[in-house]
């Protein structure tokens, strides 16, 4: 498996493995690199402090933090390194922006990918090129759920004067009444208490930076 996800004994995080790994492996195939070798370990901040410590002297947890096992060229087929997420960190950045924990960390794990693959941030020509391959990885990363399911067809339901309702199929706007009566003869009615008129049914992230690391 190109993409191989551990956590942390004791986390108070419920993300599932099997999708982290699956957000990792469209990474790699985006990038190229399907049969490369991505580790990613989900921890705490305890966890992530301790290794900010010992490998970038910062006394102190953050979100991410990505150690390559090649800075040069990646070996297609070879071991890329290892990205390692605070979940406890991941948590506050997704409340503070909005969004479920999940795309949180889909965003540090493909900004903890690129690190691994020789992308920086350092210089503003870097930062710029990096957000934008950021934003790619994570569009191509898609997450089960409504937002990526195709929408429904928009229909609205037209009370008829004997007691039934007609479903009328895929309309853009409110319709006339001569061009809803003229649907009507090819709508399903089924019956229906109450209701006056038409009643439109109901239709079934900003990007931003985190506080990313990386770490040699």
């Amino acid at each position: 498996m190109p993409t191989l996800v551990t956590r942390k004994r004791n986390l108070k995080h419920s993300l599932s493995a099997r999708l982290i790994a699956r957000l990792g492996n469209a990474m790699l195939a985006a990038l190229e690199l399907p049969d490369a070798e991505l580790s990613v370990l989900l921890t705490d901040d305890d966890g992530i402090h301790e290794l900010n410590r010992q490998h970038r002297q910062k006394d102190k947890p953050t979100d991410v933090l990505a150690f390559a096992m090649d800075e040069s060229v990646p070996d297609p087929a070879g071991i890329l390194g290892d990205v390692v997420i605070s979940l406890d960190t991941a948590e506050r950045q997704a409340r503070s922006r909005r969004r479920p924990l999940i795309e949180e960390v889909r965003f540090l794990l493909a900004h903890g990918v690129l690190h691994l693959v020789g992308y920086d941030h350092a210089e503003a020509a870097e930062k710029r090129e990096m957000v934008g391959m950021t934003r790619k990885l994570v569009r191509l990363a898609t997450l089960p759920g409504p937002s990526n399911r195709r929408p429904r067809p928009r229909s609205v339901a037209l009370d008829l004067w004997d007691g039934t309702r007609a479903i009328l199929p895929e309309v853009s706007d409110r319709p006339s009444l001569s061009a809803t009566l003229e649907k009507v003869a090819h709508a399903r009615a089924i019956p229906v208490r109450g209701g006056h008129g038409l009643d439109e049914l109901p239709d079934s992230g900003e990007f931003a930076e985190g506080d990313d690391e990386a770490a040699s």
